[in-house]
């Protein structure tokens, strides 16, 4: 992994720090694939608990960066030839890859937020934004669409009229009219901070139960009635009973007998995600 994108975990937490501030956090070629590095290191580590997309600098990511892209033009002409491939490229991956992690994925979003930018964003589970960051599905403005991801996670978030409309114009908006269209699900003055405290409170259920209700949720959103259910059967089978499943029942048992007793609970620590 490149100095693109640094990783930094702390108690289960991983901040994954998009880390060109004097480019805004612009995305360049090293910069994807130090991300697709992140995402398998992150993947094969049962110890995180949650990761958290940040930016250094004054900007979370203003999107691809054209001129360091076109510096290098027979990487960017065989970089190209990956739109032709019948399976999920490198760009998509940029920010679908994030989906494939048994962990919530939260962005915190400030500044700037275009293109690339909104579409690693909308890869994550959960995004805070800071009322003035300023948004935009971008590629309209370079006479390009979507195609990092961005599309794939539209589709869940807002009606087709609203996500036709913000891909036609490229117009920017900011954090508070991103959140009125759904676009970010919480507004905060401190977004970092607010992802933070978010992923502790997710932490404190079990790792497993989070990471089946996460892959569950993606599976059966946009499916039929017949398939969601399956998909519910088949995710509960592999948490009921089970160890972690085991110590959630204990630790919340714990908690129950603390209250009547008017002392603090001693909780069991959850054992590494399986899943």
């Amino acid at each position: 992994m490149n100095d693109r994108v640094l990783v930094v975990i702390n108690q289960g937490v991983a901040t994954v720090t998009l880390n060109r501030a004097d480019k805004h956090n612009g995305v360049d070629f090293p910069m994807i694939d130090a991300m697709i590095a992140a995402q398998r290191q992150l993947r094969r580590d049962r110890s995180v608990r949650a990761v958290i997309l940040v930016g250094h600098g004054p900007s979370f990511c203003a999107g691809l960066d054209f001129k360091a892209v076109l510096a290098r033009p027979a990487l960017a002409a065989w970089k190209a030839t990956q739109l032709l491939w019948p399976f999920t490229n490198q760009f998509q991956r940029w920010s679908m890859g994030w989906r494939q992690l048994g962990v919530p994925v939260i962005a915190a979003v400030h500044g700037n937020c275009f293109g690339a930018g909104i579409q690693l964003a909308l890869g994550a589970d959960i995004r805070f934004a800071h009322p003035q960051s300023q948004i935009s599905l971008l590629e309209a403005k370079w006479g390009l669409v979507p195609d990092m991801g961005g599309i794939a996670a539209l589709r869940e978030l807002m009606p087709l009229d609203v996500a036709k409309e913000l891909t036609f114009t490229g117009r920017v908006i900011d954090g508070t009219q991103a959140h009125a269209l759904g676009l970010v699900t919480h507004l905060a003055d401190e977004p970092v901070a607010a992802a933070h405290a978010l992923a502790r409170e997710i932490a404190t259920r079990s790792p497993d139960s989070v990471a089946a209700g996460k892959f569950l949720l993606q599976n059966a959103w946009r499916v039929g009635l017949w398939r969601a259910l399956r998909a519910e059967r088949l995710w509960q089978r592999r948490v009921i009973g089970r160890r972690n499943q085991q110590v959630a029942m204990a630790r919340e048992q714990a908690r129950a007998k603390a209250v009547a007793a008017g002392t603090e609970p001693q909780l069991k620590p959850y054992k590494p995600r399986r899943l």
